[in-house]
Formats: structure tokens, C-alpha cells, sequence
């Protein structure tokens, strides 16, 4: 079968992922961010991750300059925030509330509306096609005790354990 791009994307939208805002901040501390569900574990042991930001994002340059960035997991409260750091949308911070992270050179934390987050340094920078690759360390995280957003073709879901324990049952 064809391993074109609509296909490649079809691969990838077949499952759920998780949702995340990346954010960062320039030298002038404006704040930058974009939805991202390409954020993955390289390492616990040495508490690596790996993000994918394409070139023509407008995040790309806060993110090479400070070397920092935070990924905000998103809880089932930020879907409209997803929607606008989605976007093109010129202030993406308007109606999000945010603290600035100590250790990641200030990348905007969301607080409110994140399931959890992860304050970053990076360590390697790999360009690749039409995107970067940051593989970054782990310098500081916060878990909330809250429902996760979730992605799946084109859609917005929650996932809930309760849930998936009873279709589980009744699957028996």
C-alpha cells in the first residue's frame, strides 16, 4: 500500500495522543507556544525528552535562543487552548494564564490547565526535513490530578479510567 503523506498522517491520527502546549520565551521574555502532539520519553534514567517544531514555526527562534522550553500536557480544560496555540493567532497568551519557569529560561507555565508539565534545557538540536528536533533534560516537573485531552482524527476526547475499566468489564 502507498506511503504518501495522506497516509502517513492517516498512520499517525489512528490512535489517540496526548495533547501539548511547547512554550518558550526570546531574550525580550515575550512568550511563544504552539499544540504539539509530537513529544516523546528518550530516556527516564537521564530524564530526556524529545520535541518536533517545524521551521516555519514562529516558536522556533525563542526556543533556539534560550535553549529552554516547557511542554504543557494538556487536561481536558485546555481544548480551547489547543485550538488557539493551534493557530496563527497573534497573542496566543490573551485569555491563558501562565507563570514565567525558574529553570527554563522563563518558558510560560499553564498552570490552570495543564495535566502536567515539563521545564526543559535542551542538550541536542538535530535538524531533520522540514523540522528541528530537540532532545532536552528534564530539569523540573509538576503532575495535577486531572482527566488528560486527547487527539484522534480530528478529534478531542478524554480519557477517564473509570471509563476504561466498565468498557473493559463489559468487554469480558
Amino acid at each position: 500500500m502507498d506511503a504518501g503523506s495522506a497516509r502517513f498522517s492517516e498512520l499517525f491520527g489512528s490512535f489517540p495522543t496526548p495533547i501539548a502546549i511547547v512554550t518558550a520565551t526570546d531574550a525580550a521574555g515575550e512568550p511563544y507556544g504552539f499544540t504539539s502532539n509530537a513529544v516523546c520519553s528518550v530516556s527516564a534514567a537521564a530524564r530526556l525528552l524529545l520535541i518536533s517544531v517545524g521551521k516555519g514555526s514562529r516558536t522556533l527562534p525563542a526556543i533556539m535562543s534560550s535553549r529552554a522550553f516547557a511542554v504543557n500536557f494538556l487536561s481536558a480544560s485546555g481544548r480551547a487552548a489547543s485550538q488557539v496555540f493551534a493557530s496563527k493567532a497573534a497573542d496566543k497568551f490573551a485569555d491563558v494564564a501562565w507563570r514565567p519557569s525558574v529553570v527554563a529560561a522563563g518558558a510560560p507555565l499553564l498552570l490552570d490547565i495543564a495535566l502536567s508539565y515539563a521545564e526543559c534545557r535542551v542538550e541536542n538540536m538535530i535538524e531533520v526535513s522540514d523540522h528541528w528536533l530537540f532532545v532536552a533534560r528534564v530539569e523540573g516537573i509538576g503532575v495535577f490530578p486531572r482527566e488528560p485531552l486527547l487527539y484522534r482524527r480530528g478529534e478531542y476526547g478524554v480519557w477517564s479510567r473509570h471509563k476504561a475499566d466498565a468498557e473493559e468489564l463489559s468487554a469480558l
